[in-house]
């Protein structure tokens, strides 16, 4: 029997800046008691504007590490689920290679939209289960206060920004991932799009985020309870059967929505949005991160992720907790060291980049 890829790490990072309804209502037509109704969000971090979706994804990732207390030279691939990358190439996901010291490890992005952490999870797994690798590093990383409208009410007050990061290894195959449903509906992808800016093109400030809210609502409540229903089906499980759903975090009234159609308890559903807004890509991994830091995961329970997205895109994994994977104390020890002595050199060069640029640029 094939092993099925384990989460044995997990890590989030959140920029320090906390941002609430009240101070975006100082700028915009809105209040706290419009967006709390509408969304469920009370407040969300930005990172600061140096910060990007990499620097984010390294702490989460570290962090990660240091929980399943593995050696970085044994990750096989890095996967990287973003819509906001600080450039095209090279990839965040190969960055944090470097930056962790995973050198005998692949790297790259997947742009899926909100729905990309659950993408990435996916094809991690199958290439655990496949024999390809033995390891994997997952994250979700976003930067979405770089691509929204401050001036658009209907979308900026939904956005925060975020990491989150997960250890995939072989193990048990009765635990781990179970199975996964992933898809996309291109026929209505102009429901929610990240596009130039009007006027601007190429070199303009950069994208922007539109969107239909109406036509996402409907498509995400739908979608959720469908894409839920179709995973524990190819268990022979029912949703009821579920433990925990962490969905993602994109509107509180989209998740009590599903809730309803599926006849699920809304207190088995986790949700942190009124801290941090839709996080998009960083989202569901946040969520586990915390979720399983609050005691809320056990050993032997079924816990679905779902997610849904640009594209119209959408993905469900199930997931049975449990970390029966513990390497020796050597492993770790070394595995400690080869990541202080990357964070090292990651730093030193980004030190040398800073001083680079700066004489560079002209009197």
């Amino acid at each position: 029997m094939p092993p099925r890829a384990q989460i044995t790490g997990w890590g989030k990072y959140l920029p320090s800046r906390t941002v609430t309804n009240d101070e975006l209502a100082q700028a915009l037509d809105t209040s706290d008691e419009w967006i709390r109704q509408r969304t469920g969000i009370r407040e969300r971090r930005l990172a600061r504007p140096a910060e990007g979706a990499a620097e984010m994804a390294v702490h989460a990732a570290r962090e990660a590490l240091r929980k399943a207390m593995i050696d970085p030279g044994e990750i096989g691939l890095v996967i990287v689920a973003t819509s906001t990358a600080d450039q095209v190439f090279p990839s965040v996901a190969s960055i944090v290679q470097y930056a962790i010291g995973a050198n005998r490890a692949g790297a790259f992005d997947l742009s899926a939209a909100c729905s990309g952490f659950v993408y990435a999870l996916s094809l991690a797994s199958d290439a655990i289960s496949a024999g390809s690798i033995r390891a994997a590093l997952v994250i979700g990383a976003e930067k979405m206060s770089g691509v929204v409208d401050w001036g658009d009410r209907n979308t900026c007050v939904l956005f925060g920004d975020g990491a989150g990061a997960i250890i995939l290894q072989a193990g048990d195959p009765k635990a781990g991932l179970l199975a996964s449903v992933l898809g996309s509906d291109g026929s209505d992808g102009e429901a929610l799009v990240l596009r130039s800016r009007p006027g601007e093109g190429a070199a303009g400030q950069g994208p922007v985020i539109a969107m239909d809210g109406r036509r996402v609502f409907r498509f995400a409540s739908r979608i959720m309870a469908s894409s839920l229903r179709e995973v524990t089906s190819k268990l022979g499980l029912a949703v009821s059967d579920l433990s925990l759903v962490i969905p993602h975090q994109a509107n509180q009234r989209i998740m009590d929505a599903a809730c309803e159609e599926l006849g699920y308890p809304p207190d088995r559903v986790y949700s942190n949005l009124e801290r941090y807004g839709n996080t998009s890509a960083a989202s569901v991994p946040i969520a586990l991160c915390e979720a399983a830091d609050e005691g809320r995961l056990r050993d032997g329970e079924l816990v679905a992720l779902v997610a849904f997205g640009g594209g119209l895109s959408w993905g469900a994994a199930i997931v049975r907790w449990g970390r029966t994977i513990r390497p020796p104390w050597h492993v770790a020890v070394r595995g400690r060291g080869r990541q202080l002595w990357a964070a090292i050199l990651w730093q030193w060069r980004r030190l040398l980049r800073l001083a680079s640029s700066r004489r560079r640029r002209p009197s």
